[in-house]
């Protein structure tokens, strides 16, 4: 019966009488009693199990990882797009941190309010109306499948020099994509972590958490060892010059370690699945954030006092200054920190993707089969296995590229979504229960959003034109399916029928 009445349904360029205009179709909202509505109805119930410490859990897995292993690297010392911060890498830090932080009251309040899967995609749904809620979780999709597939890869590197240290050596046909003139084929350790991370996601949350909790208690052990080994070696010389490229070093190295704190996030779209959403999602959000700003800062400090600049490796940052400064058995344990810190990533970032396809599916914005949960893990495991299988065929036969921009860029266009829908549903629905209230309405999302924009203007030309092919490609997709099959456009067509 459904599938008659979507193809019985009037042309767009013909509305039947008393149905609405395409334009205002593109802005309709989905009402948050309809959305929690949705989220509880028996054939979509997801399962209740985390715990603050889960949550938080879950947003130090994702935050601590490539970004702190990998790219502070490139930060520091520059590249071909852009000035090197220099030791001035801690100002970057602070400013991405404090933008993020602004962000991240925007999310707790939102979360605490709309504790379903979806994040900044069903925030935008209920304030922002369907076609910028679409293009939200079309760019979600972009982060966090751009970001699982980096994640995937860098994985795979670490991976192969710890086993290189043990005295075994892979075959570079299986650790190479192809089209290199290493005669590469597939990459395979980067498939298979992402097929064994599929197989947790699929038996359950809870298990998934408590995996990563454990991962997390690793490498925040390794972290602290940096420290407490770095500083010991820390020369103040070379701190100086700062900021040898000024505020444009400073400036453009923000805009990259922002990656080093995505993940935060993450947290929001697994906010259906906690037993106290009102509390724990905010703790989780604040919580793990707040600590990483604090370890981002101090290992940038300690990174960039132990070499100077100049010498620090872009490839493996931490590990190689530990080596230089006279500490090689400390390049091991780095490497065991970074293989626990990037498996966590991507477990976090896989569920990210999996819960944004997940809620869209279950409006109907995707095909429906996607929202289908298991029966005995109370998991979407439809969703779960087609993220895995595409993760891993990309992240074995691509190569890495500039990943870390292109996720940036989708995640900053979020966060400027979530500001402006906090701002918006302060106003339009002021009775709404708010179990968290952001402080200093409105100035914390207005500060948040110009400070989200000021930092996606500091991403290279290239990531911008990327970003907007995307763009125009997800709103093809949404004319000739979401507008139409979406399940406000079906509730509309009922009520006109009735009518």
């Amino acid at each position: 019966m459904e599938r008659e009445d979507v193809l019985s349904r009037p042309s767009l360029a013909r509305p039947a009488a008393g149905r609405r205009p395409v334009i205002s179709q593109l802005f309709r909202t989905k009402s948050i009693d309809q959305i929690l509505a949705d989220a509880d109805h028996p054939t979509h119930r997801l399962k209740k199990s985390l715990t603050a410490w889960d949550l938080t859990c879950l947003g130090i897995g994702a935050i601590i990882g490539t970004g702190i292993f990998v790219l502070i690297g490139t930060a520091i010392v520059g590249d071909a797009h852009r000035p090197g911060a220099g030791p001035g890498i801690v100002l970057s830090f602070v400013l991405s941190g404090l933008t993020c932080a602004l962000a991240a009251l925007c999310y707790a309040e939102m979360s605490a309010m709309i504790p379903v899967a979806g994040s900044a995609y069903t925030f935008s749904y209920a304030t922002l109306g369907e076609m910028l809620a679409w293009l939200t979780g079309w760019n979600l999709i972009l982060e966090y499948g751009v970001a699982c597939v980096a994640v995937a890869i860098g994985w795979s590197g670490y991976f192969n020099n710890l086993l290189q240290l043990a005295g075994l050596d892979l075959p570079q046909w299986a650790t190479r994509p192809p089209g290199g003139t290493d005669g590469g084929i597939a990459n395979l350790p980067a498939a298979i972590i992402v097929l064994l991370v599929t197989i947790i996601l699929v038996v359950g949350i809870k298990e998934s958490a408590r995996a990563t909790g454990i991962v997390v208690l690793i490498k925040l052990a390794v972290i602290l060892f940096f420290l407490g080994i770095g500083s010991t070696s820390v020369n103040p010389q070379n701190w100086t010059p700062f900021m040898p490229q000024g505020m444009a070093g400073v400036g453009a190295a923000a805009a990259i370690v922002f990656f080093a704190y995505i993940g935060f996030d993450a947290v929001s779209t697994a906010a259906e699945e906690a037993r106290n959403p009102a509390r724990d999602v905010p703790i989780g959000i604040i919580g793990s954030l707040s600590l990483c700003t604090f370890l981002y800062i101090a290992v940038a400090a300690v990174l960039t006092g132990l070499i100077p600049s100049s010498q620090i490796d872009i490839h493996a940052p931490v590990a190689e200054a530990l080596r230089l400064a006279g500490f090689k058995w400390g390049a091991a344990v780095i490497a065991i920190g970074a293989v626990a810190g990037i498996t966590s990533v991507l477990v976090v970032m896989m569920l990210g993707q999996i819960r944004v396809f997940f809620a869209m599916s279950r409006d109907r914005l995707l095909g429906p089969w996607l929202a289908a949960v298991h029966p005995r893990f109370g998991t979407p495991h439809r969703a779960t296995i087609l993220t895995g299988v595409a993760v891993a065929i990309l992240a074995a036969l691509i190569p890495i590229g500039e990943a870390a921009d292109m996720t940036n860029i989708g995640t900053f266009f979020a966060f400027v979504l979530v500001c402006i829908s906090v701002i918006v549903l302060r106003y339009t629905k002021p009775d709404q229960p708010r179990p968290f209230r952001l402080p200093f309405m409105p100035l914390v999302p207005i500060l948040g959003t110009m400070a989200c924009l000021g930092l996606m203007w500091q991403l290279p030309q290239l990531t911008w034109i990327r970003f907007g092919v995307w763009t125009v490609i997800g709103i093809v997709v949404y004319l000739s399916y979401g507008l139409n099959h979406s399940r406000l456009s079906a509730k509309a067509l009922k009520q006109t029928s009735a009518s």
